[in-house]
């Protein structure tokens, strides 16, 4: 199958093995740190305090990031941040097993977390096409989306009888294993050349973010999708991850479980989105593909504020794990197919940048708007926006005729 083509090439396989085991390790962590929270201050406001503190160095460090990875090898960035992270989440265990850790631990781990991602991820994103042949892309990319629902799919419940089980320090530790075992795996891929070739003349660090801008505001389908998604992540995804908990405690009165169930079911629709995407080699018309999938996102959360079962908050989950896949991996093959390689790094982390600006004021808002109004209506008005702003898109021609 072209899905699982990418697994036969060495390099790609020990780092899509390192990621899946360190993506497991994060599900384990984030449904019990977000019913840690709940349970230590019953309010959605601090969840998206927590939020606010690890998307802001992210946001603050994206740029800089974006040129250390074009400079510097991709790989060894990598293995630095998972030794971070995992001598981080370390600590975050211990101060939970001994019955220290409190909320300001939390906001200082998130702190660090935001600013590993800020290399991480634009490293990641550039190294993929720098180890993988380019005719076993596409399967990469889907696989890498794979493996992340996967383990979304399996965390939560995982994590959930962990938390019910174990208690909150065992799922903290298991994340700080599987970080360490992701380092394993990504000093463990040799000979691979994963910087792109210097400059005759080393430029200063502005010019290289210039080269990126300049870039990025020439092509139409860039810019636009990334103005746009700078507030569909946070009408979108916003209510998911902030007002949810309060929804299935409060609306729902159910527990942990439950949550666990409903992010199980997102991912569930994530995996069917990728294993569908990655079956072409080629897909025509991705613009038009793309939007209409994150229309069915926001139809989804626009559902879930109606006072349906806990089923019906399953199915929509669902739904709009097919959408997120679909809409991710076509961005992400698109990004990587038209972006010349030695400036990845820059356009990856301008991306996510533009993408990501406003969602820590707007993660923080959603939990006062979920405490004020109520979990239903923040999902409501993140829903309608998100329709609202996905149908503008698609009045533009570069986004229509992208193919």
């Amino acid at each position: 199958m072209n899905l699982f083509k990418s697994l036969s090439h060495h390099p790609f396989a020990l780092l899509w093995s390192g990621q899946t085991i360190s993506r497991f390790g994060d599900s384990l962590y984030r449904i019990a740190l977000a019913w840690w929270v709940l349970e230590k201050t019953g309010s959605a406001t601090q969840m998206g305090v927590v939020v606010f503190f690890s998307l802001t160095p992210m946001i603050l460090f994206l740029l800089i990031g974006g040129v250390v990875v074009d400079r510097l090898p991709r790989l060894r960035v990598m293995l630095s941040s998972d030794l971070l992270s995992g001598l981080v989440i370390s600590v975050v265990a211990f101060l939970a097993y001994t019955g220290q850790l409190e909320l300001w631990h939390i906001y200082i781990a998130s702190l660090l977390f935001g600013f590993v991602e800020a290399f991480f991820f634009p490293a990641y994103s550039a190294a993929v096409p720098e180890i993988t042949p380019s005719e076993m892309l596409p399967s990469a990319n889907s696989l890498t989306d794979l493996s992340r629902q996967l383990t979304g799919m399996i965390g939560p419940s995982i994590g959930a009888v962990i938390v019910a089980v174990g208690g909150t320090p065992l799922a903290f530790a298991l994340d700080a294993l599987s970080f360490f075992t992701s380092a394993i795996c990504v000093s463990l891929i040799r000979h691979i050349e994963t910087t792109p070739s210097k400059p005759s003349e080393p430029q200063h660090i502005f010019a290289d973010l210039r080269e990126g801008f300049s870039l990025v505001f020439s092509s139409s389908w860039l810019w636009i999708t990334i103005l746009v998604f700078a507030f569909i992540n946070v009408t979108a995804n916003g209510p998911f991850s902030v007002a949810m908990p309060l929804l299935v405690k409060q609306n729902l009165h159910a527990d942990v479980g439950a949550l666990g169930l409903i992010q199980t079911l997102f991912s569930i629709g994530s995996i069917v989105g990728a294993v569908w995407l990655g079956r072409f080699a080629r897909l025509r018309r991705r613009g038009a593909i793309a939007y209409v999938a994150t229309l069915v996102t926001g139809i989804a959360a626009l559902a879930i504020g109606f006072p349906i079962t806990i089923i019906g908050v399953g199915i929509a989950s669902f739904a709009r794990g097919v959408g997120f896949a679909i809409f991710g991996l076509i961005w992400t093959n698109t990004v990587q197919e038209l972006v010349p390689r030695e400036k990845l790094g820059r356009v990856f982390s301008i991306d996510a940048l533009g993408s990501f600006v406003l969602m820590p004021l707007g993660f923080a808002g959603v939990g006062v708007l979920a405490d004020q109004l109520g979990a239903p209506m923040v999902f409501i008005l993140g829903g309608t926006i998100t329709i609202f702003l996905t149908l503008l898109a698609l009045l533009h021609p570069a986004i229509r005729n992208l193919d």
